[in-house]
């Protein structure tokens, strides 16, 4: 089986007031603890979407073995960055029935790969299901996606996100210990309190 990981990176971090992908976090830019995090994982490969305009974080990945997917116009929602992603991904990898993606956004300083690796693990082709990691029953990321459901993506009307999915199709969660490795950044505040708790850790 197949798995491939999409990162939308193509925001314009409004909420943060400035980019913050690379924007140190404990020590390094914030999109290095990511990526890294996936290419220690059991996935083949690595694209993530990025505004075509946005210079710097392309020379940035540079320095990574992933591929970079370009977009642009910049994506209204994170949806049309994701149908970008698995647009790219169908061009240049061979993706069958048995197979799938994973996504989660770019801005998680705690992702892992182990948990990473607990969701693909989850993973069955015979009872082809969406899966995410969930704390006391919220749901996180990373999230898969069985790629037979991408056509579901592209029926999405203007108004659906990638939560629709959930309903249309079959989808389950399995509980994790920790919040920790479900948070992503999205606000300043965010970025302060996590930043200050990993000091105190």
């Amino acid at each position: 089986m197949n798995f491939v990981a999409i990162i939308p990176a193509a925001g314009l971090s409004q909420r943060m007031g400035e980019p913050k992908l690379l924007k140190h976090f404990d020590g390094e830019p914030l999109i290095n603890r990511v990526i890294k995090a996936w290419l220690a994982s059991v996935v083949q490969r690595v694209v993530i979407v990025v505004r075509e305009d946005d210079q710097a974080l392309q020379t940035h990945l540079q320095s990574f073995d992933i591929d970079v997917a370009l977009i642009n116009p910049p994506a209204a929602h994170m949806k049309d960055t994701m149908l970008a992603g698995i647009q790219y991904t169908a061009e240049h990898y061979p993706m069958g029935v048995n197979d799938a993606f994973l996504m989660a956004p770019a801005d998680m300083p705690y992702l892992s790969s182990w948990l990473i690796d607990q969701v693909i693990d989850q993973h069955n082709p015979d009872a082809a299901a969406i899966i995410s990691p969930a704390f006391e029953g919220n749901k996180g990321h990373p999230t898969l996606f069985p790629w037979p459901f991408v056509t579901g993506v592209f029926q999405l009307r203007d108004d659906q996100g990638l939560n629709t999915l959930w309903d249309l199709y079959h989808g389950r969660t399995f509980e994790v210990s920790s919040n920790a490795p479900l948070v992503d950044l999205d606000t300043p505040e965010d970025w302060k309190d996590w930043e200050e708790e990993s000091r105190g850790s």
